[in-house]
């Protein structure tokens, strides 16, 4: 099999990389990444050659995407911009290229005939989780421009099976933690900081919750969406059904890096912060996915990883871009945590 891997420099897409090569060792796939600030080729080191081949390109450029999907059985679409936080104060490149670059490539992936387009969706385009975690058939109530311009994106793959007959299948997962995630994500962020002996900047009173998911686990489910026959046309959550808040996690990594929970500082919440994402995947298991990997080994895991591996992180935390961003978005209103 030929895949054409979108985003596959960034941190669920590099994951899913290594996960087929380790497994599927005869397929072929281009990985095509535009190196945005997420973006890393560092993340695919001892993956390139004859089977693994990289195109610096943008989703949005009809040309690069055409060059790129030429041959490929398969398409899995993770090229996003992804951030809750940057999506509220720039919302225009979330539209551009969550929407516009999705629009892109299903024309190409319809153009070239593929027998199968994963597109990477999320839990946000639900909204809130209310009562029971989200169903497939639950309604869509983004409330961050991240969220909808996801929703426009998964609802645009849909059409696209719905008019053209294109075998799309969309995945909708929880948050995602793990090795090579860029570190303006909760996890790595707190690690980091908790290395670094630097405040750990926590939204609100900490009582937010998501539902965490090992990001090999998803790599699983994607990796059988991609590959199972008659799930053309369906969504799929993907979810381990692991639910913890914030607090929580803030105050693990404290313990798992030897800090003390002073350094846990609160911040003003964030316009239009979830309370709560969950998601029900029952439908994804009845295929015989199911996850291995609990967020409480998951997440020692990835602590030990983050401490082992400062020279992958260092440079962004110590880059002018991120301490700019961390100062306007998180810098404001401290308080000690409790």
């Amino acid at each position: 099999m030929k895949i054409l891997v979108t985003g596959g420099a960034g941190f669920i897409g590099s994951n899913f990389v290594r996960y087929v090569r380790e497994r599927h060792s005869r397929d072929r796939m281009i990985v095509l990444d535009k190196l945005t600030y997420a973006g890393n080729l560092r993340n695919l080191d001892g993956l390139l050659g004859r089977h693994v081949r990289f195109l610096r390109g943008d989703v949005c450029d009809p040309r690069a995407v055409a060059r790129a999907i030429q041959g490929c059985d398969a398409v899995v679409h993770f090229a996003a911009e992804t951030h809750v936080d940057r999506s509220i104060v720039a919302s225009g490149a979330f539209v551009k290229t969550d929407v516009l670059g999705t629009h892109v490539m299903l024309e190409a992936a319809r153009k070239e005939g593929v027998s199968r387009f994963v597109h990477i969706s999320t839990d946000e385009v639900y909204g809130e989780a209310v009562g029971h975690p989200c169903m497939e058939n639950d309604a869509l109530n983004p409330k961050s421009p991240y969220a909808a311009s996801k929703a426009g994106a998964d609802r645009l793959a849909y059409s696209y099976f719905a008019t053209y007959g294109l075998p799309v299948v969309i995945s909708r997962c929880g948050n995602n933690y793990g090795p090579y995630q860029y570190p303006e994500k909760l996890i790595p962020l707190f690690v980091a900081r908790a290395l670094d002996q630097q405040p750990m900047p926590l939204y609100g009173d900490g009582r937010n919750s998501r539902d965490w998911i090992h990001v090999e686990d998803h790599c699983a489910a994607l990796d059988l969406l991609m590959r199972r026959p008659g799930v053309e046309g369906e969504v799929y959550n993907v979810s381990a059904q692991d639910e913890a808040q914030n607090l929580w996690i803030a105050r693990r990594i404290c313990q798992w890096t030897g800090r003390p929970e002073s350094l846990i500082r609160r911040v003003a919440d964030r316009p239009g912060h979830v309370r709560r994402h969950a998601v029900n995947s029952a439908k994804l298991r009845r295929l015989g996915w199911k996850p291995r990997i609990r967020l409480a080994e998951g997440l020692r895991d990835t602590v030990i990883w983050y401490a082992r591996n400062r020279r992958w992180w260092e440079p962004t935390l110590r880059s002018r871009g991120f301490r700019q961003h961390a100062s306007e978005v998180y810098q404001k209103g401290w308080r000690r945590g409790r």
